[in-house]
């Protein structure tokens, strides 16, 4: 009987879908269509034949009937519901494996439905979306401020972390102001005007010499510290070009290790071999060494050197406590027992003793118990004398006594100033003048002053603001700047910083504030201004300000035209690098690469020994680097170089240094090491199971838990940003998938003990989605390297996806993810590149802006230039809603989907 009815039930639905047919055929040549009436006559068979077994005939999986939607206007109502109906049926995921799937064309004529009847899409001019008025995060803000003032200003240390919307920091929804944050804006603007404005217009010419800067006159050893042990000397050049009065500041540093070293030297400053100054330098932590003078220089070249002598050892003058009588010659003998006149003889030898043994003392140790192990002969204690024989005899003391610690005293050059000429007429004005005071000092008089006020502060709002100013703006800050420096005392660039400093707590230029062009009558949509589209380039690019050529573009109404000549020149800008560090960073989670926890014993199996003995392979912070490094340097080479973006996912290539090289135990092609520490591209074997991002140190570690691999993780990960289909959130009080080792009688994989998750009705929905594209990366353990075996057995990572594709390991995972799922990668990696260079969530009216981008990549081989050409040629990127159209209002459901939408189960 049940044969018989579904028989039955099929053959009823073949009948209507024929006569639907007919009907249609006449319908299209006879009257025009509704949407509803098309639904009924095309999509509803498609619905009946595949979909009702479960969403349909009373069954309703995950809430969903599409035969009780209501009533026609309900139907088409139900924006959601058709949005996850599209992104389920494409990305093969409905109906279930092992039903009937619709072919290619009933899915083209189901996408068309939605997209275009449903939503109500217009191809020819799709509806751009809302645009929610977005503030500089933290990347932004200090990037606009070291392009805007020429100054460099951590935003990362000074504002709290911003909150992130749909996996990124630049979504306007979320990135509110708070009395908090808005306090702390204030407090910026004035920090980084004091930082960056002058105060005065003239200020004594300096010249800054550091200890890089200083040659050691041998040739030999570091030229940025010098040992009080060993003669030195230190030289550098300055060139003056007036003879006049200067003033020489220098700053140097005695720096001793943590112990007391015994070391102890003069130093000697000198200008032309005329010496200024002598030091005594005796051990310190860390002691500053200060000196200024005032000379009359003639011009020309004059050196500045500083030289190191030291001083004679210290004689031992004590015994150590406890220790046997030394056997040694008459003379040594009588120095040995006469403590008192040893002293007295090592402080005749050099005066500078005196001091040292003060300091000894002090510290309670004895010149002898300090003393520095050395392997230079010249400095070892003569044969025969009682130091020597004391020496001798501790190293051959006790059974395991500790050796000698090494210990230290230097002496390094911090700087040296020069200012002058003193004579003010010679004095410049100050660092970074010109960029705020263009035409040099201001005038004298008050009218002139504040003409000259009004100029500066229009031109430097209009750059902090990205658009021209209105007038009444610059008479307010023009305002400003004359009540500051009409007061007693003040200056004229003063009064500009203060000005300067409200323009910088303005919420223009904290907010990126957006105008269209002039909209035609009956247009529901206008392409955003020439400066809006300035900002919105250089903030998706550069994640920074517009450049002085994009404001000359946009005030000529040209940008748009150039636009292709000025998105290559953008990239070729080493500002690109705001597009590489910051979407690589979010989209492939790459900033926790270096603060992600992981256990190296842990990972390793190391169960024994001390806990603080470092494991065989330290994961540490130099590797971290190298892994982010290797990342970011994969994705610039396919932008910059046009690569298709598949090579995202399979690559025959990576970037690595000697440091990544020699943990990931990577060979160049011909089988040599990788040497050196830059990064280099480097061509892999053929039968490497490296290339692409799946497989770098970066993404293995970040999607793995402290102590081991997590394939539920790293599953997860390729489902939400290489396929863009992740699964619904995990249910509550879900157990630790450790206890499923109680099932075993012996150590489980993790593969085991996935599959007995599996085996529960609740799980297995997700699980056999994700668990399949993680366990085929498990030969890769959470440190990145890679492993054969788990729990003493050999690693399985066959698998096959949900939607019917298998492989047998990660390489052929990888082909399928090129290959039959190379659609679904396109359209995922559209839709977070797209959501990054919007600053909003996609909705379902972007689906059609999505497929146009898609098809291009697939036109066009995936290069690169083709996804950032649709994402900035696109309708959401160059237009905006006309503000104030109550036909636009967008409907907002009870729980906002985003487009890369929980799956419906």
């Amino acid at each position: 009987m049940q044969a018989t009815g579904f028989s039955l039930r099929t053959s009823w639905r073949v009948l209507m879908i024929l006569t639907a047919s007919v009907i249609t055929g006449y319908a299209q040549t006879a009257t025009p269509t509704t949407p509803a009436a098309d639904f009924h006559s095309k999509i509803q068979p498609i619905l009946e034949n595949y979909c009702y077994d479960c969403h349909g005939d009373g069954e309703s999986r995950a809430g969903v009937a599409f035969d009780k939607l209501g009533s026609d206007k309900e139907l088409l109502g139900q924006t959601q519901i058709w949005f996850k109906a599209l992104k389920n049926v494409r990305a093969g995921l409905m109906p279930p494996a092992g039903k009937p799937r619709p072919t290619p064309a009933e899915v083209e004529q189901l996408a068309n439905w939605i997209k275009f009847e449903a939503f109500g899409i217009n191809e020819k001019n799709p509806d751009p979306g809302r645009v929610t008025v977005r503030r500089l995060n933290r990347v932004d803000y200090g990037n606009t401020i070291h392009d805007l003032m020429g100054v460099d200003f951590n935003a990362q240390e000074a504002f709290p972390p911003d909150d992130t919307g749909r996996g990124f920091d630049d979504i306007g929804d979320v990135l509110s102001i708070s009395p908090l944050l808005l306090e702390k804006y204030l407090q910026a603007a004035d920090t980084i005007v004091k930082k960056a404005v002058p105060a005065v217009s003239s200020v004594i010419k300096t010249t800054v010499a550091t200890a890089q800067d200083f040659k050691r006159t041998d040739g030999k050893g570091n030229n940025v510290q010098m040992s009080a042990l060993n003669a030195a000397t230190t030289a550098h050049t300055f060139t003056i070009d007036q003879t006049e009065t200067y003033r020489m500041v220098v700053d140097l540093s005695a720096n001793g290790s943590f112990d007391f070293s015994p070391g102890h030297c003069k130093v000697i400053g000198r200008v032309d071999g005329q010496q200024l100054f002598q030091e005594d330098v005796i051990w310190h932590e860390r002691q500053p060494i200060h000196y200024e003078f005032t000379q009359q220089w003639t011009a020309g070249q004059h050196e500045v050197s500083f030289e190191v002598l030291p001083y004679p050892p210290v004689k031992d003058p004590l015994p150590q406590r406890g220790a046997p009588p030394p056997t040694a010659t008459p003379a040594a003998a009588d120095a040995a027992v006469d403590p008192v006149a040893a002293v007295a003889d090592a402080v005749a030898a050099a005066p500078a003793n005196a001091q040292v043994l003060a300091a000894l003392a002090a510290a309670g140790q004895t010149p002898a118990a300090a003393a520095p192990a050395t392997t230079d002969p010249a400095a070892a204690p003569p044969a025969g004398s009682a130091l020597a024989g004391r020496a001798g005899r501790r190293g051959a003391g006790r059974r395991g006594a500790p050796p000698p610690k090494q210990t230290s005293l230097d002496v390094r050059v911090v700087s040296v100033r020069l200012e002058g000429p003193i004579n003010d007429k010679f004095w410049v004005p100050p660092e970074n003048y010109s960029r705020f005071f263009p035409k040099g000092l201001a005038p004298q008089d008050d009218k002139g002053r504040y003409a000259y006020a009004q100029e500066i502060m229009r031109d430097f709002a209009t750059k902090a603001f990205r658009r021209p100013v209105d007038d009444a703006k610059v008479t307010q800050l023009a305002g400003i700047a004359r009540s500051v420096y009409q007061q007693p005392g003040k200056t004229f660039e003063e009064g500009i910083g203060q000005a300067i400093m409200a323009v910088l707590a303005s919420p223009r230029f904290l907010f990126m504030v957006e105008k269209t062009e002039p909209a035609k009558p009956g247009e529901n949509f206008a392409p955003v201004d020439e400066y809006s589209l300035a900002s919105r380039l250089s903030y998706f690019l550069w994640a920074s300000m517009p450049d002085q050529e994009l404001f000359d573009l946009a005030a000529h109404g040209e940008l748009r035209q150039q636009l292709p000549a000025q998105i290559a020149r953008m990239l070729r800008d080493s500002r690109s690098q705001g597009l590489v560090k910051n979407f690589v960073g979010q989209w492939l989670q790459a900033r926790d690469i270096e603060t992600v926890p992981i256990n190296a014993r842990a990972v390793l199996g190391i169960t024994g020994g001390p806990a603080n003995v470092a494991s065989p392979v330290d994961f540490n912070a130099p590797i971290r680097k190298a892994m982010h490094r290797e990342t970011e340097l994969t994705f610039d080479y396919v932008m910059h170089e046009d690569r298709s973006v598949l090579e995202f996912i399979d690559s025959n290539y990576t970037f690595l240094n000697n440091t990544l090289g020699t943990y990931y135990d990577i060979q160049d092609v011909n089988g040599a090491n990788i040497t050196g520490t830059e990064f280099r591209k480097v061509t892999l074997p053929a039968d490497s199971p490296r290339g692409g991002l799946l497989t770098q140190g970066t993404i293995l570690a970040v999607t793995s838990n402290p102590t081991r691999t997590s394939p539920v993780k790293r599953g997860l990960f390729i489902l939400d940003n290489f396929l863009g289909t992740p699964p619904l959130p995990p249910p509550p009080n879900i157990p630790a998938l450790e206890e499923s080792k109680n099932g075993f009688d012996h150590d489980p994989t993790l593969r085991e003990m996935l599959g007995m998750h599996r085996d529960k009705p609740l799980c297995a929905s997700c699980h056999d989605r994700m668990d399949p594209l993680g366990l085929a990366l498990e030969n890769f353990n959470a440190m990145g390297q890679w492993r054969d075996q788990d729990a003493g057995q050999p690693i399985v990572s066959s698998g096959a996806l949900i939607t019917g594709e298998t492989f047998n390991d990660v390489r052929e995972l990888k082909h399928v993810l090129t290959h039959e799922r190379q659609t679904d990668f396109y359209r995922c990696l559209t839709e977070k590149m797209l959501t990054y260079a919007l600053g909003r969530g996609l909705e379902y009216y972007d689906v059609e802006t999505v497929d146009k981008i898609v098809d291009a990549l697939q036109k066009n081989d995936g290069h690169f230039s083709s996804l950032l050409a649709g994402i900035i040629n696109s309708a959401p990127f160059q237009k905006q809603r006309n503000v104030g159209d109550p036909s636009l209002s967008t409907p907002t459901p009870s729980t906002p989907q985003p487009l890369a939408f929980q799956a419906a189960q």
